[in-house]
Parts: C-alpha cells; structure tokens; sequence
C-alpha cells in the first residue's frame, strides 16, 4: 500500500524521515518512500528520538517500550518497529491518514 509502512507479525514497522526543531509534532506526508514526521523537540541529546518514540507509542496507544528505534540514531531516516498487531488501514488511520 504505502513504501513506508510494513504490517506482519504483530508489528508495525515504518521508515521515516524525521525534521526536528518544527513547531509541532505531527505526519506532514510522504517524503520520498518513507514518512515525513516533524519533531518540535531538538535534535541534540537524543531528544528527538526520546520525542519521536513517545509520540508513536501514543498515536499507536502502546507503551513507550513497545516501540523501537531499528535504525537511524543519529540520521534523519529512521526506521522503527511498534509492537501493535494492525492492518495497513489501521496503522494509517492512527496517524491521521484516512
């Protein structure tokens, strides 16, 4: 459905591009083959990543520690993993895209 997001065994995996420093945190739309998500958090001591989990674990309504960072620490293309067994319809709908 989308290049971005991968829905198998009770996982949600999506591969993002992540913009910190915005006025908001939200999903701004594609961005190539991945997810444009824009962090109001600082991208300086792991606060935007700290920033972009706890956002996902909350649009997902999961626990912070269901949701892992598999790539991407230190890069704006991340990819990460939400343990949320989904559909694609599901795991869109939860981030605003209908």
């Amino acid at each position: 459905m989308k290049p971005w997001l991968s829905c198998h065994d009770g996982c949600v995996r999506l591969t993002l591009h992540v913009q910190p420093g915005a006025k908001k945190t939200e999903a701004a739309g594609e961005h190539g083959d991945c997810l444009k998500v824009r962090l109001a958090a600082p991208p300086v001591d792991g606060k935007a990543n700290a920033a972009l989990l706890a956002w996902l674990a909350d649009r997902f309504g999961v626990a912070k520690r269901d949701v892992e960072l598999l790539s991407g620490d230190k890069s704006r293309h991340k990819v990460v993993r939400i343990a949320r067994g989904l559909d694609d319809a599901a795991a869109l709908d939860r981030l605003g895209f209908h």
